[in-house]
């Protein structure tokens, strides 16, 4: 019986000769392909700047670092996330706060991100969970009033919309990822965009060791052998063969985000009759990515061992996410954090059902019909 995963890339015929065609060339890495790739994402979303990297958390690092905070200040983020949300405010000596999410997007709730603020916040992280924008207005008056940064995680949320904007210009930063489970790879893979000028040449030295001359810059008979290292960056170069793939990725990235709206759609018409299972909610302003596809069980069902009937059925379920105040470092490090009562409550029903736009119709009916039979005992 074919087993199902809940993500899987789609690497076709066209991205394999793209990247064989720059394997060919004269340039593998720090050349001419990533500012290809890094133009064609900008046109994509609007955003006026795009600094590529080697990942979707080297673009959360640099974006953190380069704001240059004071050591020890506080930026308020989501516990429902991938670690590597927090885990980048900690890389800069900075501490994380987590606020509540809503239970019907499992985002971030603007009005926890108020009652968490400090006279040492400094930022705020927000990630747009499963490819559904954040309730971005009312996170950009909290900014605008506290005089706070806005980085977006939108890791999950390429191609997604706000109020008919494409994701990638409403924070001070934008992140996405190219990892091979969200909408298009490039094996790994990240970048982050900005309309900052300032922020945008920062960023550029921070992926590449914080130095100031690119190394096309410094190749040929003509070109100068003296640098200056302005910041305390790192290797976060991302080669030429990954952007040729992510370039000819994005060519594709409409007609991924319509399967993936497609397959949704058929899971949330098939299992509105299933009084077991909570289908997401989807805001009326915005269009949904869908990076996931999440339901919350019925707390008179044992998740756990649901789960674990369907990964025995061969279906590749999932859990996105257990909150980060959870793992043994961040309770060793942070002790208590308080009440966060809709996160908890979330966490303990939550499942992530199998969505990539490679499932064919009866791979979606296959979930359907195993999570409805295996409620229904």
């Amino acid at each position: 019986m074919k087993y199902i995963p809940y993500g899987f890339q789609w690497i076709d015929e066209n991205d394999i000769r793209e990247v064989i065609s720059v394997l060919k060339s004269d340039w593998i890495t720090t050349g001419p392909k990533i500012q290809e790739f890094e133009d064609a994402l900008c046109r994509y979303t609007g955003a006026s700047h795009s600094v590529a990297v080697n990942s979707g958390t080297s673009a959360l690092d640099i974006s953190v670092q380069s704001l240059e905070l004071p050591p020890s200040s506080e930026v308020i983020t989501t516990p429902f996330t991938f670690v590597a949300t927090s885990n980048s405010i900690i890389y800069n000596g900075l501490k994380p706060v987590f606020a509540d999410i809503c239970e019907d997007t499992r985002n971030i709730d603007p009005d926890s991100i108020r009652n968490k603020i400090s006279e040492r916040t400094k930022a705020i992280i927000y990630v747009d969970y499963a490819g559904q924008p954040c309730d971005i207005k009312e996170i950009k008056e909290i900014a605008e009033d506290f005089d706070l940064y806005l980085i977006e995680d939108a890791s999950h949320a390429i191609g997604s919309e706000y109020e008919n904007k494409k994701t990638g210009t409403f924070a001070d930063m934008t992140i996405f990822s190219f990892h091979p489970v969200k909408h298009i790879t490039t094996g790994e893979g990240g970048a982050v965009l900005t309309d900052n000028e300032e922020l945008h040449e920062k960023l550029s030295m921070l992926r590449s060791h914080g130095i100031d001359k690119t190394t096309s810059e410094r190749y040929g008979p003509d070109a100068s052998w003296a640098y200056d290292m302005k910041y305390l960056g790192r290797n976060y170069r991302i080669t030429d063969f990954q952007a040729a793939l992510g370039i000819s990725q994005l060519g594709k990235l409409d007609s991924y985000l319509d399967k993936r709206r497609e397959i949704a759609g058929i899971y949330s018409e098939l299992f509105a009759d299933v009084p077991e299972i909570t289908i997401p909610s989807v805001r009326k302003n915005l269009k949904h990515s869908w990076h996931l596809y999440t339901v919350l069980i019925d707390s008179r069902v044992h998740r756990d061992v649901f789960f674990g009937k369907m990964r025995a059925n061969n279906i590749g379920v999932n859990l996105h996410y257990i909150p980060i105040y959870k793992f043994s470092y961040y309770q060793g490090k942070y002790g208590s954090i308080g009440e966060l009562p809709v996160t908890e409550d979330v966490f303990k029903r939550i499942i992530t059902l199998p969505l990539f736009p490679r499932m064919q119709y009866d791979d979606v009916l296959k979930v359907v019909e195993t999570t409805k039979k295996l409620l229904s005992k």
